[in-house]
């Protein structure tokens, strides 16, 4: 996993978790959601990456 790939990947988990929380804070469900997504899709592509890491 490249290290510029690392960066978005955890700038996103990042933000996710700033609407997870934001959403929570202001009793916005969608929010929340919106910001798990972002995580959940954030790890999943962390996930592919060391896979890809693994067969090099």
């Amino acid at each position: 996993m490249s290290a510029e790939d690392k960066i978005k990947n955890k700038a996103e988990e990042m933000l996710g978790k700033g609407k997870e929380k934001t959403g929570e804070a202001t009793d916005d469900e969608s929010l929340a959601q919106e910001g798990r997504n972002e995580q959940a899709g954030s790890n999943l592509k962390q996930a592919g990456e060391k896979v890809k890491d693994a067969f090099k």
